[in-house]
């Protein structure tokens, strides 16, 4: 079988990316086409697959299926790349639109031409803050702040919410001595996330900036995550460490984001987006006996 695809990043946090407005696949082979073309050795190699496809309630839509074939709700950096694509490719009109995600609709804004968007500010809405709504083990109605959080011999203390998906967030003194590696395969899986997690470590720099590393659900040790550092931002607020409406510079391993909680309780993520190549996957399906 033949896919066309286009692969992109948002500071690093690469997709292999299907228009099905140009082209029809069957609802089937999503699941394993993720898997097989995100191998790095055998397929294309990327962070997941992202269909951009009709939406009956916004101008697009958008699934998103990580390396290991399970489907995520949210993707920040996949957003910022959709938004590229679909404004470049004249899918859509207006320079701010609506993307529909299986967690939300949200709006989007493009900065550049329709040759070469290279900066895009998407809302992704408020947080979610009660455990039933991450969700989290645990009194329904209360907040996770700086909760104690033990894993093995490790003892914690986590901040968690919902936004784009379920987030648990820890606090380090140094980056670059987190426990990403040992850690964030064993907390994703934690039985205290239901829905699993994604699971980020946070340095506070100063009161408008931090550094960010980040274990996501589904495929593990990623450059980047847009809905993480979002998460990230708002469990600082919560935290006390910056504030709310303050434009917050966020070091992620691919780059840097403009994480801002505004006052009305939205979240604003700016960033940019790039187009990486372009081409055709031989995909030996195993749906079918040829390519």
């Amino acid at each position: 079988m033949n896919i066309p695809f286009t692969k992109m990043h948002g500071i690093g946090n690469n997709y292999i990316y299907l228009d099905l407005f140009a082209h029809e696949f069957d609802e089937s082979i999503f699941t394993q086409l993720a898997i097989d073309i995100s191998n790095v050795n055998t397929g294309i190699g990327s962070d997941g697959l992202i269909l951009i496809h009709p939406s009956d309630v916004a101008d697009v839509g958008m699934r998103i299926f990580n390396k290991d074939g399970s489907e995520g709700q949210n993707c920040g950096n996949g957003l910022r790349c959709v938004a590229k694509y679909v404004y470049e490719n004249h899918l859509v009109s207006n320079k701010i639109f609506k993307i529909e995600t299986k967690a939300a609709v949200v709006t989007a804004e493009v900065f550049g031409d329709r040759a070469c968007i290279d900066q895009v500010t998407v809302d992704m809405g408020p947080p979610l803050l009660h455990r039933s709504q991450i969700p989290m083990q645990g009194p329904e109605n209360q907040q996770v702040i700086a909760e104690d959080f033990q894993v093995g011999d490790h003892a914690l203390k986590v901040t968690a919410l919902f936004l784009g998906n379920p987030n648990a967030v820890f606090f380090v003194d140094k980056i670059e001595e987190a426990p990403l590696h040992e850690l964030g395969s064993i907390v994703t899986i934690d039985p205290r996330f239901p829905n699993r997690a994604n699971v980020e470590f946070v340095e506070i720099v100063s009161d408008k900036e931090i550094n960010f590393r980040v274990w996501e659900r589904g495929s593990g040790v990623t450059e980047a995550c847009g809905t993480g550092a979002c998460a990230a931002v708002v469990a600082s607020v919560l935290n006390g460490y910056v504030q709310k409406d303050t434009a917050v510079t966020v070091h992620l391993s691919g780059g840097d984001l403009t994480i801002k909680w505004a006052t009305d309780g939205r979240v604003w993520m700016t960033g940019p987006a790039e187009t990486i190549t372009q081409g055709i996957f031989y995909w030996r399906s195993p749906f079918t006996s040829t390519f």
